[in-house]
């Protein structure tokens, strides 16, 4: 009988110790080296759905350390890393910063120059649901200095431009670009660069150096042209998917590495 108690006793205490494996589990690493492993994950959907896991990630993946906020819904805007729009938080924001734009509704944008590396994210499941637009009387809606990063947003612009790319590697991922069709469609473009650069060598074009727009995975509407050029950059490897209701757009507009007539429209 002391035996039988004896040998429960002994798998009770079993079950309670803990294996050399459970103490070296993620979870007993402080707060600092969780989140230093999560600020390499890609933002949407990686460090998204970490938020998921447990409470302490949520809090951890949605710090304002990690990404930026924009929500015109937050009443109480003294929350540290949330913004009423996309202005302030560019202003705000530090080189590397990742700015996520609530979904829901449309932000107005008009003009907003972004000199330093960001990523600006749609917070919604596709790019409809988190629209910026950029009303008549405006060059741009967004005005890009530095090398930038836009995935799951829909910019619409009723006259002008969508996106205006200065200078640096911009890269559009799973986005909506619209120009609202009026009768001055020809001052109407999704995307305009101006980039102008010196003669990059081969080596250096493969090695991600040199000014670029690089398009994946996005519907363009409206425009007399997908894509106007004024500098150096050429449209370069279009690929398109013909949908029933849209056509998704490949594309890369940089310096030329082959033969390209440059007065080639998109």
């Amino acid at each position: 009988m002391e035996y039988q108690q004896q040998k429960q006793q002994w798998k009770r205490s079993q079950r309670t110790k803990p294996s050399s494996s459970s103490s070296s589990h993620i979870n007993n690493l402080d707060d600092g080296c969780l989140m230093h492993i999560f600020n390499f994950l890609p933002p949407i959907p990686d460090r998204f759905n970490t938020a998921l896991v447990c409470h302490r990630w949520n809090y951890l993946a949605c710090h304002p350390r990690l990404w930026l906020r924009v929500d015109r819904s937050v009443k109480e805007l003294s929350e540290p890393g949330v913004f009423p729009n996309i202005e302030t938080a560019v202003s705000a924001s530090r080189p590397g910063d990742t700015i996520l734009i609530a979904a829901g509704g449309t932000h107005r944008v008009a003009n907003i120059q972004i000199r330093k590396p960001l990523c600006l994210i749609g917070a919604g499941e596709v790019p409809d649901d988190t629209t910026l637009v950029c009303s008549r009387g405006s060059d741009s809606a967004l005005e890009f200095l530095s090398t930038c990063k836009l995935a799951n947003l829909t910019v619409r612009a009723e006259l002008g431009c969508c996106l205006l790319h200065r200078k640096g590697r911009l890269t559009i991922d799973g986005c909506i670009l619209q120009c609202e069709s009026n009768p001055l469609d020809y001052l109407s473009c999704p995307i305009v660069s101006t980039a102008s650069s010196s003669v990059v060598l081969p080596s250096q074009t493969k090695s991600n150096n040199g000014d670029g727009v690089f398009v994946s995975q996005t519907r363009i509407e409206g425009g007399a042209k997908a894509v106007l050029t004024s500098g150096d950059l050429a449209l370069q490897r279009v690929r398109v998917i013909y949908a029933r209701t849209s056509l998704l757009f490949w594309f890369d507009v940089e310096q030329m590495c082959d033969q390209i007539d440059y007065d080639k429209p998109l």
